[in-house]
């Protein structure tokens, strides 16, 4: 399920939730607290845009919500990467992806499978990615270099 973009601070609760998998509102800002000097009714009106944006369900018991998530965080993330890499020219991209990988903690599973897409990418990649940018608005090097 698709959701709005979410704000950083939206992302921080929404980690705490799917974490537990259901969280009463005082949980959330139990955790948010020790992590962020957030008010209290500053997370219950991040909890209440999440609800909106149907990232969340609630649940009411007495006087306490119970939040639980109506996204998938592993679906999410992904999708979110995808919308950035989207807006990135392809010739880019590489870049960028190496300098994620390079800054990134990964387990010897996460760069065993990371070696096997690579291998499996390599046997149809072509010897260069192409520009994508819009019009005249190019800012690659390659594409620089020959306007010279």
């Amino acid at each position: 399920m698709a959701v709005q973009e979410m704000s950083r601070a939206e992302w921080e609760v929404m980690r705490v939730v799917w974490t537990k998998g259901a969280a009463t509102s005082n949980d959330i800002i139990a955790v948010l607290g020790e992590k962020r000097d957030w008010s209290d009714s500053t997370v219950k009106t991040l909890l209440r845009r999440l609800v909106g944006k149907g990232a969340l369900a609630t649940t009411k018991d007495g006087r306490q919500f119970t939040y639980t998530p109506l996204i998938g965080e592993q679906a999410t993330m992904q999708q979110e990467a995808q919308d950035f890499f989207a807006r990135l020219c392809d010739m880019k991209k590489g870049a960028v992806l190496t300098a994620l990988v390079q800054d990134t903690t990964l387990s010897l599973g996460d760069i065993a499978k990371l070696h096997a897409v690579l291998n499996a990418k390599a046997q149809t990649a072509p010897e260069e990615v192409p520009c994508n940018c819009l019009g005249d608005a190019c800012t690659c090097e390659m594409k620089e270099a020959s306007h010279e």
